[in-house]
Formats: C-alpha cells, sequence, structure tokens
C-alpha cells in the first residue's frame, strides 16, 4: 500500500518512481491509499476526497467501464475538458478563444453498443458493459447517461440478444439506436464459420423483436426483422436509416454543433459538407446556401438523396459518393466553394484539409471527435493563412475522458 497525492485527473508523482502512476476514479488534490502495480494504482480509500467530488449518479459506477468521472462536479468536469483540448492545441503551437463545453445532458444518449453474454444454466442473458480493465460483464440495470426509452427497452432487448448467443463462439453486441420510429437494432459479433445464424434462431428473434416493438433488427446489415423503417429528423428534414448508418450519439450535442457551422457560413452562396454521413449538417446549411455534400459509404448518401424530398424550399443538394481519405475533393473542383465544413473520422482528413487549404474558400468549419487528429489538420490551415477564430469543446459522451469539437476558421 502507499499513500499518493494526486495532482491531475487520475495521475499523481509519489515520489517512489521515475514517471507517473494512474490512479482510476480519483480526482486532482485528493490523498488516496492505494494497492500499486507498476505505473497503475488502484485507490483502496480516499484520505482527504476533494470539494470536487460528489455521489455518482449509477449504482454500477466503478465497476461499469462505460464511465470514469462520475464522482466530478459538473462544473470542474467540463472545464477540465476545454483544458484538455487547449493542451493538445499548444502541441501544434495554436492558440484560439475556447469557448465554453456544451454539455450533453444525462438521459440523452440514443445509441449505446450492449454486449450480450450466455447467463448460465437457467439464467437470464447478460447485457452491458465491459468491466473496467477487465473482458467480463456488467450486467446493467440502470444507465444515467441513456435516454429512459433505451432504459426501458433493456428486458426486450435481453429478450432479443438469446437467439443471438446460438453458437458457443458467438459474443454478440446489440448496437442500439432510439429513433423517431422506435428502436433500431444492428447485431454483430456472431459466429459465421458454422453457417451464422439458423433459421429457427432467426425466427426466435423476429419475435423477440415484435414482442418488443422493435421499429428494425439487423445482422451486420442483413435485415432479420423490420416493421416500421427506421427514421430520424435531421433540422428540416427526415431521413431513412440505413442499418447501421453513423448518428452522432446525443440530438442535443448534433443540435449544438449544426448551430455553430451554419451560423458560421453565413453570406456562402455554395458550401462543401464533407463526410456528411446521412446529412447531419447537410440539411441545416441548404437552409442557407447550395450544398455539395460527400461521403464513403454509399447507402447514407442514397438516405440523404431520398430525405431532401422531405424537406421542400431547400438550396439544391448535390450529394456524392466518395472516399474523402482516399480520392478528396480537390482544391480545383472546390474552386466555386465560399465555405467548406467537415467532420472526418478519428483519424482526421489530412489529404482532404491539405486540398481545403489550396483551395480558395475563406470559411472552414471543422468538427471532430479526435483533438489530436484535428491540431494536426489545424496547422495544415493555419499554415496556409487561414486563422482559428474560435472553438467550443463538445462533452457528448457524458463522464468520459472524451471530448469532441467545433472549429472556426476564416482567411
Amino acid at each position: 500500500m502507499v499513500d499518493i497525492e494526486v495532482t491531475r485527473v487520475g495521475v499523481q508523482g509519489d515520489g517512489m518512481a521515475a514517471g507517473p502512476v494512474y490512479v482510476p476514479l480519483t480526482l486532482p488534490g485528493e490523498r488516496v491509499r492505494a494497492r500499486r502495480e507498476g505505473d497503475r494504482a488502484e485507490a483502496v480509500e480516499i484520505l482527504s476526497p476533494s470539494a470536487d467530488r460528489v455521489d455518482p449518479a449509477c449504482r454500477h459506477f466503478g465497476h461499469c467501464g462505460g464511465c470514469a468521472l462520475q464522482h466530478w462536479a459538473s462544473a470542474p468536469y467540463l472545464d477540465w475538458k476545454g483544458e484538455q483540448v487547449r493542451f493538445v492545441l499548444g502541441k501544434e503551437r495554436l492558440d484560439t478563444e475556447i469557448l465554453p463545453t456544451f454539455a450533453s445532458p444525462p438521459g440523452s444518449r440514443r445509441r449505446l453498443a450492449l454486449h450480450a453474454r450466455k447467463g448460465g444454466k437457467g439464467a437470464p442473458v447478460r447485457l452491458g458493459f465491459k468491466e473496467r480493465r477487465s473482458w467480463s460483464l456488467v450486467d446493467i440495470e440502470e444507465c444515467p447517461i441513456s435516454d429512459p426509452r433505451l432504459v426501458a427497452a433493456l428486458p426486450a432487448l435481453r429478450a432479443l440478444a438469446e437467439p443471438f448467443l446460438e453458437h458457443p463462439k458467438s459474443a454478440p453486441t446489440l448496437h442500439v439506436t432510439w429513433t423517431g420510429t422506435g428502436l433500431d437494432v444492428d447485431v454483430t459479433g456472431i459466429e459465421r464459420k458454422s453457417g451464422g445464424l439458423s433459421a429457427d434462431a432467426r425466427m426466435r428473434a423476429a419475435e423477440a423483436a415484435s414482442a418488443g416493438d422493435m421499429a428494425r433488427v439487423t445482422l451486420a446489415g442483413e435485415t432479420v426483422y423490420q416493421l416500421r423503417q427506421p427514421v430520424v429528423r435531421l433540422g428540416p428534414a427526415l431521413v431513412a436509416l440505413p442499418a447501421g448508418a453513423f448518428l452522432q450519439a446525443t440530438p442535443q450535442a448534433e443540435a449544438a454543433m449544426a448551430e455553430m457551422a451554419v451560423e458560421a457560413v453565413q453570406g456562402a452562396k455554395r458550401v462543401a459538407d464533407l463526410y456528411c454521413g446521412v446529412g447531419t449538417f447537410t440539411f441545416r446549411l441548404a437552409q442557407v446556401a447550395s450544398v455539395l455534400a460527400a461521403d464513403a459509404a454509399g447507402p447514407a448518401i442514397a438516405a440523404l438523396r431520398a430525405a431532401i424530398a422531405t424537406a421542400p424550399g431547400l438550396k439544391p443538394i448535390e450529394a456524392e459518393t466518395r472516399d474523402l481519405s482516399r480520392r478528396p475533393v480537390t482544391a480545383a473542383e472546390l474552386g466555386k466553394i465560399d465555405a467548406v465544413v467537415f467532420d472526418p473520422p478519428r483519424a482526421g482528413a489530412l489529404e482532404q484539409t491539405r486540398e481545403i487549404a489550396a483551395s480558395k474558400a475563406s470559411r472552414v468549419v471543422a468538427v471532430s471527435c479526435n483533438p489530436a487528429t484535428f491540431a494536426r489538420d489545424a496547422r495544415v490551415l493555419v499554415d496556409a493563412g487561414f486563422t482559428l477564430e474560435r472553438l467550443r469543446p463538445v462533452d457528448q459522451f457524458l463522464w468520459s475522458p472524451h471530448v469532441e469539437l467545433v472549429a472556426v476558421f476564416s482567411r
């Protein structure tokens, strides 16, 4: 056992080792007694708790690996997220106005990835999240980050998971999304070498989905059951979701990011929306300018095109299926574009950013789920003459270390 002074979130220097030691579930300024193994330690007793320590919102906290920071008061927690962004920007010698972090409220997550395992002889299926530092499963009974309708559906989802555990090597994950027409569930992790899911298991899955009044169930994109088309509203448009389509985790964060993007492109006549997905930003942008939308996912682009008819009065939208990492929209193709919005995956958009930097666009909005790759790409824009005007961190994954952001550039 060692006594540890915590100097920043989860990290300390106790004078007994050359490097820092990671101590999860602690807070800056706390003194804790911990059991140490190498560069990690587990707090056994909080000797001197921080004034910012609060009671966790969930009974599973500390055991479940889904949340790491429920024990931290909201204001310092959100300030810390902003500081993480500032720290990453500093590595690329970037500085800007960092606006207050947008906070998604509890009970707002509309999509979850739930792992299913057999419950043992005669026991119900276990459904939930991985334990901290373990492959074992926490069978969840509540989840304060999630839309209450998802929590209420947990019994129906356990019943749905059972047929997908047919093969002993199957480890199903239920990717669950709450849509405007009910639950949309895409299942992955099914053993396929032995022939995949049997006809009997498919029938039982369809029966469980019907009993749970689910909109659709798919197996890695292949329809197993569909009663209603899953539909979401994106700004003025109603979009029929393809199976497994990407959707922002909370509608509140989506709306906040889109509002900042639309505000930034005001006055533009033509906007490019790159990595557009099913149109998270496209339809809102088309209320103020014509839009060139591009994404590598063909089903997403097809859904975007089909949804245009649900929102009359928009400016023209041109949508293209295009792998922007391998074939970015070139500076020449962006010749008549006034502003660019791009929302790449975690790897960022280095090649596409270079083309944006070489274009004549005068305004850029970058949306990112990875501050490190954002900073790298932002450096390219700044070196090309853009000014990073302002940035808003976005706390879409509540009580986790993860932080997203929206940033505005101009030249």
